[in-house]
């Protein structure tokens, strides 16, 4: 009688579950670990350890705004992803990620005044927000800038927990108010949906690049933070970088994307491991020379780019960082240990990402995916480093295009508008459940 061996495809199907599974076991144990020991009274420097939120249930009648954009939304995205074409899917990408995160942004009540709450005066975050910092622009821009690594300190907390960027522009635009200051953030931030397709179509073929566009589009912490942050406007300039970074035309990718991510730097310091995790993909779908050649553009743009500001207007980009570095240090994350956060802030990039984006990214990462494995990459050395210890639901905006086309090779196309389902649900869920101050 002949006997059959499993093929390479059940063994890889096995290793996908293997690594899906453990990861799924580390969540959930992290998880475990961090709610049971502030419920015990132990201090992990955040209320709902993993996460930057607390429980806080509500139920407001915009809330069916809120499910009927996203229900809406689902319908719509199988004949979206199949009929139309590249420029009107990117069209319709952009539309319905603002639909998405403003109808999601009142759902808990407040009415339009939700899109703004986070920077209006005398809200509570709103003093730790830019508005408040705008005052030290009025002796001038280059003045600003050149004593900015000297006057950070005295800056609200994430004026100088950011490079200098987004208060420049503000200044430049004149914006002075939370509405307008809002208008700023969320428009921009959207527009990273149709520019992650465009990404993803530089590395995945046109059905799957669709696939990860619809991911990102629904992504909880997207949606819930895209419409409360600046982080994600700091997003749009990193996946517009990584875009260019690895366009297939050798002149973009080697000058205009490193002058991009010197540009996306200039708003936060998070957005530099956009450029490591371009160099980890191209070293894995090209060459190690190819690699070697963009980490080398990468570092030539950051050079030119604030050796030219620091001739112009004198502005310090190692004070600065380190002026950072002082706040961060005698601030909240001085009481947050490091050994919980080594695994408490990817976990919670990871949960609040959308469990089922995780759960497929994890198995892309078993099957070798260039561009999961460069994600974990990036997700394991900031882990390590501690450049975060939580938040990262917000701060790692600018990695969920990224896991979105790293889940969406392994993601069966049969399974796509379920997946999306479940996000959704997430999304509300979180939602009406969970509150932060974003």
């Amino acid at each position: 009688m002949k006997t059959t061996t499993p093929g390479p495809r059940a063994v890889r199907i096995s290793g996908e579950l293997a690594v899906a599974l453990a990861g799924a076991l580390i969540c959930a144990g992290t998880i475990a670990f961090g709610l049971l020991t502030v419920a015990g009274g132990g201090e992990l420097g955040a209320p709902l350890a993993p996460f930057l939120s607390r429980w806080d249930p509500q139920l407001h009648p915009l809330a069916l705004l809120g499910a009927a954009a996203l229900a809406g939304t689902v319908v719509l995205a199988g004949p979206l992803r199949t009929a139309a074409s590249p420029l009107r899917f990117a069209a319709a990408l952009l539309a319905l990620a603002l639909v998405l995160r403003l109808a999601l942004a009142v759902a808990r009540g407040g009415g339009v005044d939700a899109w703004w709450a986070v920077y209006e005066l005398p809200k509570p975050e709103s003093g730790n927000e830019y508005l408040p910092a705008l005052p030290a622009v009025d002796l001038g821009l280059r003045f600003f800038l050149d004593s900015f690594a000297e006057v950070g300190t005295s800056l609200p907390v994430h004026a100088i927990g950011h490079p200098p960027g987004l208060l420049v522009t503000m200044h430049l635009l004149g914006i002075d108010s939370a509405p307008a200051l809002a208008v700023l953030t969320i428009g921009l931030g959207a527009v990273s949906v149709p520019i992650a397709y465009l990404l993803a179509r530089e590395l995945l073929d046109e059905a799957t690049a669709r696939t990860a566009a619809l991911l990102y589009l629904f992504a909880p912490c997207a949606v819930l933070y895209g419409a409360t942050s600046a982080d994600a406007l700091f997003a749009t300039l990193a996946v517009a970088a990584a875009a260019l970074l690895l366009v297939r035309r050798r002149a973009a990718s080697h000058v205009i994307g490193p002058a991009a991510l010197a540009l996306a730097a200039f708003f936060s310091y998070a957005n530099l491991a956009v450029g490591a995790w371009a160099v980890l993909v191209a070293a894995s779908r090209e060459s190690s020379r190819s690699a070697a050649v963009l980490a080398a553009s990468c570092g030539t743009g950051l050079i030119v780019l604030y050796g030219l500001l620091h001739l112009a207007t004198g502005f310090d980009p190692l004070g600065a960082v380190q002026a950072t570095e002082a706040v961060y240090r005698e601030g909240i994350a001085s009481r947050r240990p490091y050994a919980f956060w080594l695994f408490g802030s990817p976990v919670a990039f990871l949960v609040v990402l959308g469990l089922p984006i995780a759960w497929y990214a994890l198995r892309a990462l078993a099957r070798g995916e260039s561009v999961a494995i460069a994600l974990f990459a990036v997700l394991a050395i900031s882990a390590l480093l501690g450049f975060t210890k939580a938040e990262t639901e917000r701060i790692y905006l600018f990695l969920v295009p990224l896991a979105c086309i790293a889940a969406a090779p392994a993601l069966p196309e049969r399974f796509l508008t379920p997946t999306l389902a479940a996000l959704a649900v997430q999304a509300f869920t979180a939602e009406l459940l969970l509150a932060t101050v974003w």
